[in-house]
């Protein structure tokens, strides 16, 4: 009886993993491309390690001077360039045109933060990255967001290329 209520729990907790991996990877292939700008970090802390810490302008912009006081967790309403850059328009009101899109912010250790606050890369490749200047996202219709690559100034996907090569 203990090892079978074990093996239902084992397989519960297997459907439940493989089903996030699927939503996430389902949203990474058919969610909208949004390009968020980057907002100036402590340059201390842009390089740690293999991750670079993340801001987005558009936290900025949504929350002047950090104000959050009061605020929960909600969405905000982004307008959407034909090139797929963001910014804040507003705060979620229920109503979105095709133009805009909508991203879930979570509110954190008093910081508003949009699907993350890093980007992780593999060991000795940060010089591919110093140049960043946007956040490339997939959201979904619900404003869940994955953030798959950064770009530099002129759009273009920044790291190594496939082949391995600079």
């Amino acid at each position: 009886m203990r090892n079978a209520a074990l093996l239902i729990t084992a397989a519960i907790v297997l459907v439940l993993v493989n089903v996030s991996i699927w939503q996430r990877e389902a949203l990474i292939t058919s969610g909208r491309t949004v390009l968020l700008e980057l907002a100036p970090v402590d340059p201390r802390s842009l390089m740690q390690g293999d991750y670079m810490a993340l801001r987005f302008k558009v936290a900025n912009e949504a929350f002047p001077q950090g104000n959050i006081k009061g605020l929960k967790d909600g969405r905000v309403v982004l307008a959407v360039d034909p090139r797929a850059v963001g910014t804040f328009r507003r705060f979620d009101d229920g109503t979105t045109a095709a133009d805009e899109a909508l991203l879930r912010y979570r509110i954190r250790n008093g910081q508003p933060k949009f699907a993350t606050n890093a980007f992780f890369f593999q060991e000795k490749q940060g010089r591919f990255y110093q140049e960043a200047k946007y956040g490339e996202f997939r959201v979904s219709p619900d404003g869940e967001a994955i953030l798959v690559a950064l770009r530099g100034t002129d759009l273009q996907t920044l790291g190594p290329k496939p082949d391995g090569g600079l």
